[in-house]
């Protein structure tokens, strides 16, 4: 090819991939929705669209590489000491039950469906089993449901990633062992392939070990150095014994959010980000590998596979995963209805595919175009029917908003409780333990004891919550974690203003919507309340007392609506006024 086709390639495969993303969050859809279709078009239609004729021998390579990062960065998701409650049984089954039940049925459906050898069947029901959070997420969010059924199928998601990217590269290696001549030297190469990847993720755990506790780099440095340790060591196993990095990648992500003494930044902007395009270049490249022909005489046969795998399949795990546990029947119903394949079902299939074509194993050049149409039906079965499904079960999660309040003084409670009394859900979170107390006596539910941990650190964090209010007395700390809370709720994120006359470091010019204006800031609060004010919720018709300051506005249908600086809600009939009222009560008494 030549420079100029290269270039108009590379440039058209990158503006359509973030075009995609792009037109899928404007419709609130997953992104593969259109990635896939986007891609496998432009594939068809645009020569230059042509990833193994851009990059010739490089895209392979490449493609592993790409998946060690999202293997690495879905790792990294995975505090597996937040994993209790009553999701802890549900999710070890789905993972423990579900993954080699959904594998051997896959393979025993794809066998006589797409007329493949049993070691190509074997291949792709591995491939198969996993979704994913970067599909899930998009779905759930969408449909709201509840927040115990969140928590599973979130969690579900999250680990079936790396659990599925692992059984990919020992099913691998398994298939590439068992069609050797001599069965002792096919399973030392097995043995010796995952002795490589077990070494490497060591190595690499190490390797982290030393940037975070040693080198201690900033966050920018030390993303960086992240990425640049991970595609070592995982090009590194690869060299010494194809797709090994992937378990090394894996391992490294499990080691970073597990291991004591890592010490992780909260927040990885730049890795999110890549990741972000990392997905969509993968998606349209392998979507655009695959060709109209090579569909010929395999979607057919494929979407018999994926309706198996939808309607028998995921119910069979579902119902056998959550026998005996406190689930509803709809609520087990859901979660039956809820698998869609993603990113590294693609990424695997495109990766492996091609070494055992060329190992001679018969029925593997069907392995991805099956895969393509598997991942195409199911996300958009999925994607179609979600939100109809779970309103049909009765498991969407009310409209109501579910504010969470972070601060522990006196008004900050008084607040919690008005709000609750309006009949919201409310939950609180404070840092002393003299405030957690005044918290508890008010009845209000307390958020885990590490909030920003909670919120950032993937799976099991603040899943549910609508909108954060930082109403704290530390400006800088409700400036700074507006900053890292942001994108971790559905809502947005507010926090009090700082005074005029702040010496803060970063309260009066970063983070989060302001709530009230600036002329109610905390000290402002404190004051009044010293002097005998208390918030107050009162139906909206009422007229209010003299010198009352609207806070929030609880409508009829239960959304909550904060005066912010921008402005105050109108009130409307049957709405909840919540105000701050002078002269209610004693300083020291509760209100009158």
């Amino acid at each position: 090819m030549t420079t100029n086709q290269v270039l108009t390639g590379m440039g058209l495969i990158l503006v359509l991939a973030v075009g995609s993303q792009l037109v899928a969050a404007r419709l609130r859809i997953p992104a593969l929705i259109v990635l896939l279709p986007v891609g496998f078009a432009a594939g068809a239609l645009i020569d230059d669209v042509a990833p193994a004729r851009l990059l010739g021998a490089a895209f392979s390579p490449l493609v592993s590489m790409a998946v060690a990062v999202i293997l690495y960065d879905a790792g990294l998701g995975l505090d597996l000491s937040r994993l209790k409650g009553h999701t802890r049984r549900v999710v070890v089954r789905l993972i423990c039950v579900g993954v080699p039940v959904t594998g051997l049925l896959g393979a025993l459906l794809a066998a006589p469906l797409l007329g493949m050898s049993a070691r190509a069947a074997v291949m792709i029901g591995a491939i198969l089993v996993v979704s994913g959070p970067t599909v899930v997420g998009p779905l759930l969010g969408f449909v709201r449901p509840k927040d115990r059924l969140q928590h599973i199928l979130i969690w579900e998601g999250s680990l079936i990633d790396p659990v599925g990217g692992v059984l990919g590269a020992l099913v691998f290696h398994a298939v590439l062992a068992g069609s050797r001549r001599h069965l002792g030297s096919g399973m030392a190469h097995f043995l010796a392939s995952m002795g490589i990847g077990v070494a490497g993720g060591a190595v690499g755990a190490a390797l982290l070990w030393v940037l975070f506790r040693v080198l201690r780099p900033g966050e920018v440095l030390g993303t960086t150095a992240q990425l640049a340790a991970v595609i070592g060591v995982s090009a590194f196993c690869d060299v010494l014994r194809d797709d090994t990095g992937l378990i090394a990648a894996v391992m490294m992500g499990l080691a970073a959010a597990n291991l004591r003494g890592m010490d992780v930044p909260a927040r990885r902007p730049f890795f999110e980000t890549l990741v972000s395009l990392i997905l969509g270049l993968l998606f349209v490249s392998i979507s655009a590998t695959v060709t109209p022909q090579s569909l010929r005489h395999v979607w057919l046969p494929a979407l018999g596979l994926a309706a198996l795998l939808v309607l028998v399949v995921r119910p069979l795990v579902a119902l056998v995963s959550t026998l005996g546990t406190e689930l509803t029947r709809d609520e087990r119903g859901f979660i039956g209805w809820m698998a869609p394949r993603g990113i590294v079902a693609a990424a695997t299939a495109s990766t492996f595919s091609a070494a055992l074509v060329a190992e001679g194993i018969g029925g593997a050049a069907k392995i991805l175009p099956a895969t393509f149409v598997v991942i195409t039906a199911t996300v958009t079965l999925y994607g179609l029917t979600a939100a109809p499904v779970a309103r049909r079960l009765g498991v969407v999660r009310p409209s109501r908003s579910r504010p969470l309040l972070v601060g522990g003084d006196p008004w900050v409670v008084d607040l919690g409780v008005a709000l609750k009394a309006a009949g919201l859900e409310v939950l609180m979170w404070a840092g002393e333990e003299e405030q957690r107390e005044r918290v508890r006596r008010a009845g209000i539910e307390l958020a885990p004891g590490e909030l920003l941990g909670a919120a950032t650190g993937g799976a099991a964090g603040l899943e549910g919550i609508t909108a954060v209010y930082l109403l704290t007395a530390e400006d800088d700390f409700n400036a700074l974690a507006a900053v890292l809370l942001r994108g971790s709720v559905e809502g947005t994120v507010h926090r009090l203003d700082a005074p005029a006359d702040s010496q803060g470091v970063v309260a009066p010019f970063i983070g989060g919507e302001v709530l009230f204006g600036p002329e109610l800031t905390w000290p402002v609060f404190a004051r009044r309340y010293e002097e005998g004010a208390a918030v107050l919720g009162r139906p909206a018709d009422d007229a209010p007392r003299p010198g009352s300051e609207l806070l929030f506005l609880v409508r009829r249908d239960g959304r909550l609506d904060p005066v912010t600086e921008g402005g105050a809600p109108q009130p409307r009939p049957g709405d909840t006024a919540v105000l701050l009222v002078p002269g209610v009560r004693d300083a020291e008494g509760p209100p009158l």
